[in-house]
């Protein structure tokens, strides 16, 4: 089994290996005094694993229910939010209780604000079935819900005391869901890892992806140790981000994924780089042929005008700025804040 240990203001363990769901009580019972554990899922993944997880907990002894919503990204809202407070409420959990939340980025976003914010703060575990929030967003303590006005625009900071990745539950994601993921990863290599990216190129990710995983987890925990609020080094993770963002919301969060937002995303940031002289020449034909090789999006139909106009509400703006994220070169990104003024014209 391999772990990584995540050293921020409250130190918490990923664990990754095959099989590891149907062990989950166990392991929580190793972090948690709690109680009452409420599992958190979707339509689609409690079908698949809530059972096996539920069994787990009930068998270590933990009172357990299990809260599901219907899935998708349009119930990441705030009467989605109410309806798990209701059901945590008439549980009878205390702050001592424990959420745990079983799904991709979705759930994990949305649990996580749930447990941040009942009681003013209970324990959570994530245990992330999709390869998208194995990668990401199930790392870092980034809590959060979409309202009109944007993505994530709601949200808190609140560290798992746990994170149980089980790759095998990738087997039941169809292949549009992997896909999404791989945006997440090809990230990391653009920002962070050269060789990450050297990889991707050269291998079939899928046939090494425990590995992947842990380099991934790994490189967002440097990151989340030396900036666990984001107030600095952090913002690099939002590489591609800023534009995907945008472009989700343009299509009402439903005619592209996350990842394929991001994807999108990398691409026209790092041409735009390139135009710029900032960035060294090549970088976006070979984000571009690897977001291709993993089947993922690289361009769309809407605007320079329409992206940037979205771009004023995103929540990475302030003060007439949003900060971009670009690379020097492949493995080294920096951030450039940029007047929202001027942005039209430098994505072009």
């Amino acid at each position: 089994m391999k772990k990584v240990r995540v050293n921020t203001s409250a130190p918490y363990d990923i664990l990754i290996e095959r099989g590891l769901i149907a062990k989950t009580g166990s392991f929580v019972k190793n972090v948690s005094n709690a109680k009452k554990v409420c599992v958190i899922t979707d339509s689609n993944v409690g079908a698949f694993y809530g059972e096996t997880v539920v069994k787990s907990l009930k068998e270590a002894g933990f009172d357990t229910a299990m809260f599901t919503f219907e899935a998708g990204e349009k119930n990441k809202r705030l009467d989605t939010i109410s309806a798990m407070y209701s059901f945590i409420a008439d549980f009878n959990m205390s702050r001592k209780d424990l959420v745990v939340a079983l799904g991709g980025g979705v759930t994990g976003d949305m649990a996580g604000f749930a447990a941040a914010t009942y009681m003013r703060g209970i324990n959570f575990v994530q245990i992330p079935t999709s390869l998208l929030a194995q990668v990401d967003s199930s790392v870092g303590g980034k809590t959060g819900v979409d309202i009109e006005q944007g993505k994530n625009l709601v949200g808190a900071f609140l560290q798992p005391i746990l994170v149980i990745i089980d790759p095998d539950t990738l087997e039941t994601l169809p292949d549009k869901y992997l896909s999404d993921g791989m945006g997440e990863v090809i990230k990391y290599g653009c920002i962070k890892d050269k060789e990450l990216f050297e990889t991707l190129e050269n291998n079939n990710a899928y046939d090494i992806i425990e590995d992947i995983i842990c380099t991934c987890v790994s490189i967002k925990r440097d990151v989340v140790e030396r900036d666990e609020k984001e107030s600095g080094e952090r913002m690099l993770l939002n590489f591609g981000h800023t534009l995907g963002h945008s472009l989700e919301k343009i299509y009402n969060f439903e005619g592209l994924s996350h990842g394929q937002a991001v994807a999108i995303g990398m691409v026209k940031i790092t041409a735009a780089g390139e135009r710029a002289g900032l960035t060294e020449q090549g970088c976006a034909e070979r984000v571009k042929a690897l977001c291709e090789k993993y089947n993922l999006p690289t361009s769309d139909k809407a605007s320079a005008q329409e992206i940037a106009r979205v771009c004023q509400s995103d929540k990475k703006a302030s003060g007439g700025y949003v900060n971009l994220v670009l690379l020097n070169s492949i493995g080294d990104s920096f951030i450039r804040p940029t007047k929202l003024s001027e942005l039209e014209s430098f994505i072009g």
